[in-house]
């Protein structure tokens, strides 16, 4: 499976808008139930033309420039089909997440659930000015070495990949697929917003570090829906294995920001499939 995307002069956009953000990609999560009885009482060719539709439809979303959409077959009955779109033109995730749901005629495909967010750099990354004294202070390096600008250097270049990832993501093929909302708590005794930066900062960095130790197990993506959606982040995971999946977030459970200041919105938890596979998994 791939979501490679080659470059090309052409938009799908019909006018001359653009609502492309200062900065990262709008990102869509979909869940459908399909309308089993209604599909039935489309004959073979109706049903093999819809199918059709949405195949075509799947390949130019994918064929857009900086566009990705992903295709899962999800687990229980929550809902049946998913879909992440990745898209910095709001107007193109728009008329993208319309077309998907029309694709394969009326009221086949019924929404169940989306969320709306956008890929944003973490405000707690650490800058190059807390590395270089983390470097002279932990370290003992002087400030005018040749050790120090060396790993300034390294630090920068590391940085700078790093926003890069997280603001024009490269989603996996790995196979299992999980996606929640979740927000920071602001009750009257544990307010995340009533703390000041740098008491976030530091409970933040412990909390990466628990993520950072799943590498190689899971792919996250954290992306922002303050103003846009119910909650104020969403959490995607991609894993090769269930298991890493639930291990994760239990791990996590136990990190002080998550024990004091965690708010979840449910899961939803999906198989990645090709379409030709996805529609055989799901009946149609």
């Amino acid at each position: 499976m791939t979501h490679a995307h080659p470059t090309s002069t052409n938009s799908p956009s019909d006018d001359n808008d653009s609502l492309r953000p200062a900065e990262g990609w709008h990102i869509i999560h979909l869940f459908y139930h399909i309308d089993h009885a209604q599909w039935q009482l489309m004959d073979e060719e109706e049903q093999l033309e819809a199918k059709t539709n949405l195949t075509r439809l799947v390949q130019e979303i994918r064929s857009t420039p900086e566009t990705q959409l992903l295709t899962f077959s999800m687990v229980t009955p929550k809902s049946d089909i998913g879909f992440m779109l990745l898209t910095p033109d709001l107007h193109d995730a728009n008329r993208f997440e319309k077309r998907l749901t029309n694709a394969l005629g009326a009221e086949i495909l019924n929404p169940v659930y989306s969320y709306l967010s956008m890929t944003e750099q973490s405000e707690y990354t650490t800058t190059s000015e807390q590395f270089g004294e983390t470097l002279k202070s932990e370290r003992g390096i002087a400030e005018d070495s040749d050790e120090f600008k060396t790993a300034l250097d390294d630090f920068e270049t590391r940085m700078k990949k790093y926003a890069q990832d997280r603001l024009c993501p490269n989603m996996p093929d790995w196979p299992v697929f999980c996606f929640y909302s979740m927000a920071k708590r602001r009750g009257e005794v544990n307010n995340w917003y009533g703390l000041d930066y740098e008491s976030r900062r530091l409970l933040m960095q412990g909390h990466a570090r628990v993520g950072r130790t799943w590498a190689g197990k899971i792919r996250q993506l954290i992306t922002g829906s303050v103003g846009l959606d119910e909650s104020e982040w969403g959490v995607t995971l991609f894993a090769k294995d269930t298991f890493d999946v639930k291990g994760i977030v239990y791990e996590m459970r136990f990190d002080e920001v998550t024990v004091k200041y965690g708010e979840f919105g449910d899961f939803y938890i999906g198989i990645q499939l090709p379409l030709d596979e996805l529609f055989r998994r799901v009946g149609i």
